[in-house]
């Protein structure tokens, strides 16, 4: 089987290497891919957004199945393209992806089926939304309503950071025409975990849970990021917290969708925050999160290849998706800037040093003059599993341990919430 994996990041990396375990897989290609996926795969230079290109791709080298990594080609039509051509993709409709590409699409399918989440008004006007928040105080958080790279969420403590966040999104546009229409929430407290779950439009089967750490700095402290870290799973996901979030979130969802003519396939990703056993959503995303995936597919026994196929053939049900009762983590080593600006080009030293059985993700790589160098914001995700949490946080930190290369930061703390609640 030939397989084509769309994406170029840590997600993407973490998909080709469980797709390598399948003896059911002879070739994998990835586009764009980056230094170390190409160490498991024939990497091609198309744009994961590139849809025509990748199209062309698939049919030239006849692809037996697609899978598509990162939001912006699923929001964008990738699966709608693929299978109009015949070709089989793993990833949800346009339609059925507008929850993530729409923020306010999201919200408001959730309020016409009640589906628990924070309190929201959506605006068009900076003047309008500025007034409204004066009137309802903080703290309080604004989205902008399109993709931003998981960057486009402000979370104000004080009236003049969330005024500041208005102007940044509808003004400035900081997150380009993400920020035409801005959503202010009700700031939600408690714990977050991220639930991932496999789904055919009828039957959903969630993936053990995760917690991603999105500040940039430790302590949850610092810009929201793409992802600092991960680890599954987490145990304030209790199984009454799991079974409400199932019975009043991901199954009505799913349903609601499909009500609303937008069967959803794939894998459906519900951010919550959890207070008092209680779940609400903080955000529904469309494909396997990043760097959520890495931790999560390191604990998946059952071949993906054959639940892909389920999915796609509507026979979810049938498929025992299996775990492994241990535990892993993913530290996330990134560019000294980011969020913000930062060098690339940076020799990575000590990867030859990593013992065999931990995993290193590359994200943000390259390889120049037969080194490997930096080339992203994050840059790679050390991965270790073990039996539980405390032995997974302190086999992958020995790791992280040996690598090095100039402006390399991390989070320390991954994972403590976990430990904390023991």
């Amino acid at each position: 089987m030939k397989v084509l994996v769309v994406g170029g990041g840590g997600r993407e990396h973490a998909l080709v290497w469980k797709l390598r375990q399948s003896p059911r897989v002879t070739e994998i290609y990835c586009a764009p891919g980056n230094a170390g996926i190409a160490r498991q795969a024939a990497c091609v230079n198309i744009s994961a957004e590139d849809i025509p290109s990748l199209l062309a791709f698939a049919r030239e080298k006849a692809v037996d199945i697609t899978l598509v990594g990162p939001e912006a080609p699923l929001t964008a039509g990738i699966a709608d393209e693929f299978q109009a051509a015949g070709l089989k993709i793993f990833g949800p409709s346009r339609a059925a992806a507008e929850i993530e590409g729409s923020k306010v699409f999201a919200k408001d399918i959730m309020a016409k089926y009640n589906i628990p989440t924070a309190r929201y008004a959506v605006f068009t006007d900076p003047a309008e939304a500025a007034a409204y928040i004066q009137k309802t105080g903080v703290p309080c958080v604004l989205k902008a309503d399109g993709l931003a790279a998981g960057k486009g969420v402000i979370v104000a403590d004080d009236m003049q950071t969330a005024l500041d966040a208005v102007r940044s999104i509808m003004v400035d546009r900081d997150f380009g025409e993400a920020g035409a229409r801005l959503v202010v929430e009700e700031c939600l407290t408690g714990e977050e975990v991220s639930i991932l779950a496999f789904t055919d439009g009828d039957t959903v089967v969630p993936m053990v849970s995760s917690q991603d750490h999105k500040r940039a700095f430790d302590h949850d402290e610092g810009p929201n990021t793409g992802g600092m870290g991960a680890y599954a799973p987490a145990p304030v996901y209790t199984p009454e917290v799991a079974r409400r979030a199932v019975e009043q979130i991901l199954v009505p969802m799913v349903r609601a969708l499909k009500a609303e003519g937008r069967t959803y396939r794939g894998v459906i990703y519900a951010g919550l925050m959890v207070a008092g056993g209680e779940p609400k959503v903080l955000e529904f995303n469309v494909r396997f999160g990043d760097p959520e995936a890495q931790p999560v597919l390191s604990l998946l026994e059952t071949d993906l290849v054959e639940i892909m196929e389920a999915v796609l053939e509507n026979r979810l049900d049938q498929v025992d998706i299996k775990w492994k009762p241990q535990a892993s983590i993913c530290v996330v080593l990134a560019s000294g800037g980011y969020p913000g600006s930062y060098e690339k080009g940076k020799v990575i030293h000590g990867l030859e040093e990593v013992p065999d059985d931990i995993t290193v993700f590359h994200a943000g790589t390259a390889e120049k003059e037969g080194k490997i160098v930096t080339s992203g914001g994050r840059v790679l995700g050390v991965t270790a599993t073990g039996p539980d949490i405390p032995a997974a946080i302190s086999r992958a930190y020995e790791a992280v341990g040996k690598i090095k290369f100039d402006g390399m930061r991390y989070r320390r703390d991954i994972g403590h919430k976990a430990l904390d609640r023991k």
